[in-house]
Order: structure tokens, then C-alpha cells, then sequence
């Protein structure tokens, strides 16, 4: 096999329509769009979403919701994922080499989900009331 006897596949190639080319062509005359109409003129098409004037969908419906933009900032990390863990004193930097969060991070809370019973110091993290009453009652604290 040469490069320059490489072909494409039987069938794979197709001529593109030529509209507009008489009446033998089947797609002579209004080529295939129709009679009158926006849509059957050069340039003459709309917008997404237009509906001929009628307010459209998109505006028609109420506006719901909020996102926050610090929300990339901020995360949540549960007491079973710090058992699983295993480091003692865990901080931003151990959280964020262990994956546990987005490396954009910059504040991180624990919350009280799963059980947690070996000894854990938080150093720069916060946590729930419930999540502090369960480190501290398995002998770890904040710092």
C-alpha cells in the first residue's frame, strides 16, 4: 500500500445536492424550501428560541435559583472519609494531596456522616457541632 493509492471506502463518499439546477434535477425552482416564508429567503432565519414574536419559552418562565460563585472555594469532608484517611493531624494540604478536595479549595468543614473512632487533629479545618462532639470523643481535637 502506497499513500497516494489510499482510498475511502465504497459508498462513503456522496456528491452534495445541488438545489436550484431545473426541473430535472427533482430540486428546481423553490429548491426544496418551499413557497414565501422567512425561511425560503437568502439570510432570512432567526435567532435560537425566536418564536415569531410571542414571548419566548426562556422568558415566559419564572426565574429560579442561585449559584454561588464561592461555592468552588468551599467543601465538605465527612468523618468516614478521615477515618479512611489515616493521617493524624490532617490539614488543607494533606486533604488536597489525598483528593479528598478540589485543588481550588480554600475552606473545608468536616460533618457529621459515618463514625470515626481513632484519634484525629484538625489543624486549619472546621467542623459541625456534631462532627467536633465525635472527634473529641474519639480522643482528636481542633486546632
Amino acid at each position: 500500500m502506497q499513500l497516494n493509492s489510499i482510498k475511502p471506502a465504497e459508498g462513503a463518499k456522496r456528491a452534495r445536492r445541488r438545489v436550484g439546477r431545473g426541473i430535472g434535477s427533482g430540486l428546481g425552482k423553490t429548491a426544496g424550501r418551499g413557497h414565501k416564508g422567512q425561511k425560503s429567503r437568502a439570510g432570512g432565519f432567526h435567532k435560537v428560541g425566536f418564536e415569531g414574536g410571542q414571548m419566548p419559552l426562556h422568558r415566559r418562565l419564572p426565574k429560579r435559583g442561585f449559584k454561588s460563585a464561592q461555592a468552588k472555594y468551599n467543601a465538605e469532608v465527612t468523618l468516614h472519609e478521615l477515618q479512611a484517611l489515616g493521617a493524624d493531624e490532617v490539614d488543607l494540604l494533606t486533604l488536597k494531596q489525598a483528593g479528598l478536595v478540589g485543588e481550588l479549595v480554600k475552606h473545608v468543614k468536616v460533618i457529621k456522616s459515618g463514625e470515626l473512632s481513632k484519634k484525629v487533629t484538625l489543624k486549619g479545618i472546621g467542623a459541625t457541632a456534631g462532627a467536633k462532639a465525635a472527634i473529641e470523643a474519639a480522643g482528636g481535637s481542633l486546632a
